[in-house]
């Protein structure tokens, strides 16, 4: 079942519906990932680019949250 208290809905790696045990904290907001794999990954590195991160500061301006 989806998680849908986290900025997104769907995990920007995967495509897949975000779990919650794929919850990760990025600039004060929740963002969702499939697995804690795909989470793990980003967390470790949240400022690193990548799609992932490009696809959440989308997400923080479109929801009109500070980025």
């Amino acid at each position: 079942m989806a998680i849908h208290h986290s900025l997104n809905r769907y995990c920007p790696n995967s495509g897949k519906p975000v779990t919650a045990d794929g919850l990760t904290m990025f600039r004060g907001a929740v963002v969702g990932f499939c697995n804690p794999h795909c989470r793990d990954v980003f967390a470790a590195e949240p400022e690193k680019p990548s799609p992932a991160r490009d696809y959440f500061l989308v997400l923080l301006r479109e929801k009109g949250l500070a980025v």
